[in-house]
């Protein structure tokens, strides 16, 4: 991985059907800095397409692979066996098995193909999880990650804060 190159990640998916889950990923990695190129490519459709985007990726300046497929969902390990970059899979949830099926199928590579793996429909932890790879290398990007995560933790204090409100209101002057 060239440490000086601009960070890119390629979001691929099998099929356009799945860009509603992944628009999130593509968004948070926009507010992270990180360039983003999304393309359709699907393992057993277009096989050699699979093959010949995962040999130049890295050539095409790409540091992470994200690749999210549903029901078979070969993508991500496809791309695992033809690329040296971090890839990581997002099991779409399938209308048969709730999207166990792509789970089990992204999750049980074989030694020496690792696919990072996050949970069904979890683009989100994609996205944070590919930044945080490219943000050994890019201390900007690790800072946008570190005020995400503050905000987060803001947020839920602020939850926190308002269900007390909501209880002290509703439920202990009810009682009285």
């Amino acid at each position: 991985m060239n440490r000086n190159k601009e960070p890119k990640v390629a979001v691929i998916m099998g099929s356009d059907s799945d860009f509603p889950v992944l628009k999130g990923c593509v968004k948070l990695l926009g507010e992270f800095g990180i360039k983003t190129e999304v393309s359709v490519i699907s393992a057993h459709r277009t096989p050699e397409s699979a093959s010949e985007f995962a040999k130049a990726a890295e050539k095409n300046g790409f540091s992470v692979i994200i690749a999210a497929a549903g029901k078979a969902a070969h993508l991500a390990g496809v791309i695992a066996a033809y690329s040296t970059l971090p890839v990581i899979g997002i099991p779409i949830k399938s209308s048969t098995l709730d999207g166990l099926d792509s789970l089990l199928s992204i999750v049980q590579m074989p030694t020496g193909i690792p696919v990072a793996t996050v949970a069904i429909d979890g683009a989100e932890n994609a996205a944070i999880l590919a930044a945080q790879i490219i943000a050994l290398w890019h201390d900007e990007i690790r800072d946008k990650i570190k005020d995400y995560k503050s905000q987060l933790a803001i947020k839920v204090e602020e939850k926190d804060r308002a269900l007390k409100e909501k209880i002290a209101k509703e439920v202990l002057r009810n009682d009285e």
